[in-house]
């Protein structure tokens, strides 16, 4: 959404401009967020070339979104939990303010990530996976050969 503001040549058009992108991505399903993407690079062609054209180019990427799981959908359209962890790695950042050399950033950062990825897959579930593998890791291999002989 904040790209697509960079494109709108006018102020007072960047309401409107949000609003019918927000559209697009509250559509129920797929073929209505393509058709609503088509009217709209239609509808800014004349107004706002550059905004059609980037439209036009971007944002069906971000319309894979449908092809997920219902429930999955609304927390995964949008890049909260991207920005949010970036956030973490700046304000984690800003506090040792002078690094030596750029592998002891890296080591911090990549304790950041871990500690993060950790806190992930132990703490409150952000998304339920119906076809992930039980937690203690004891799926049985779909072989056929009785369990306790593989």
């Amino acid at each position: 959404m904040q790209n697509a503001m960079h494109y709108v040549p006018k102020v007072a058009m960047r309401a409107e401009v949000a609003t019918d992108l927000r559209n697009v991505f509250n559509s129920p399903d797929r073929h209505e967020a393509d058709r609503m993407l088509t009217q709209l690079v239609k509808k800014y062609a004349d107004s706002a070339p550059d905004l059609s054209a980037w439209m036009e180019a971007n944002v069906s990427e971000g319309l894979t979104v449908f092809e997920l799981p219902a429930s999955h959908q609304r927390r995964l359209r949008t890049t909260n939990t991207l920005e949010r962890l970036n956030q973490e790695i700046k304000r984690r950042t800003r506090v040792a303010t002078l690094f030596p050399n750029e592998a002891s950033l890296l080591r911090l950062v990549s304790a950041i990530l871990s500690e993060t990825s950790d806190e992930w897959e132990t703490g409150k579930v952000y998304l339920t996976m119906p076809n992930s593998p039980p937690e203690n890791g004891t799926q049985r291999k779909a072989s056929g050969v009785p369990r306790g002989r593989q």
